[in-house]
């Protein structure tokens, strides 16, 4: 049975009151299933993006990011995947302002709408405030793209045949994905794949650190510096801070 038919006979179940097969409703953003003696606990990461530092013509946060995670890329806007991404904003009540070059990513928000609209709790929050995406559980259905207020999450269909990083999975098609930290380099004590890159650069533009130590470069920088969220007024609490936004 494939995805479509799955959802169709899902829907069907629920529709006619039928709770046998029904697909589990998320009540709550977080797995449930790491203890809370767990060496993810008590942590909570974030990153700060100093707008001011960030090169326009660099892009080795990016290319850090593909190469790292094995980022499909088929140089086709159609299918290519972007974790990262460079954007340029500008404020809806003034047409001709000149438009601010933005570094995009997942926020890993502390109360993600895409964790709290997936049917099978495919995409969670980890102890650390991680948001990740099981793709083993993943049924394609796209709900926590259309959730995703920031646009941060996109969907893999095609097969990735780049796999530039032979230590890390190849990226699945037919599920969804986005940023997760290099959450597999965090769990080593290393820094993601985009601050590393940046750090090399000479820049310093990305700064990641646990929110929960006041004594973070993170930490420090929020408490002493005007630092802005995107859109902080729509709940989801966002762990991507910015300078000069």
């Amino acid at each position: 049975m494939d995805r479509r038919d799955f959802l169709k006979k899902g829907g069907a179940l629920l529709a006619g009151g039928s709770s046998a097969l029904a697909l589990p409703v998320l009540t709550s953003c977080d797995t449930g299933t790491e203890r809370a003696d767990s060496p993810l606990a008590g942590r909570k990461w974030g990153m700060v993006i100093d707008l001011d530092k960030c090169q326009s013509d660099c892009t080795a946060c990016l290319d850090a990011c593909r190469t790292e995670n094995n980022v499909a890329f088929h140089n086709d806007k159609r299918w290519d995947i972007h974790w990262i991404r460079k954007a340029s904003i500008k404020p809806k009540d003034d047409e001709h302002a000149e438009g601010k070059q933005v570094l995009l990513l997942c926020n890993h928000c502390e109360n993600p709408p895409c964790a709290q609209v997936c049917p099978v709790q495919a995409t969670y929050k980890r102890l650390d405030g991680i948001v990740v995406v099981d793709h083993h559980r993943c049924i394609g259905c796209r709900y926590c793209m259309i959730a995703c207020p920031y646009n941060a999450r996109f969907f893999n269909y095609k097969e990735n045949e780049d796999w530039p990083n032979t230590d890390f999975p190849k990226r699945s098609h037919g599920v969804a994905e986005s940023c997760t930290f290099c959450a597999h380099l965090v769990d080593q004590g290393m820094q993601p794949a985009c601050v590393s890159a940046c750090a090399a650069e000479g820049t310093g533009a990305l700064v990641f650190g646990d929110l929960n130590d006041p004594d973070s470069a993170v930490s420090r920088l929020i408490s002493e510096r005007s630092v802005k969220r995107i859109r902080p007024d729509w709940g989801t609490e966002p762990k991507v801070y910015y300078l000069g936004l």
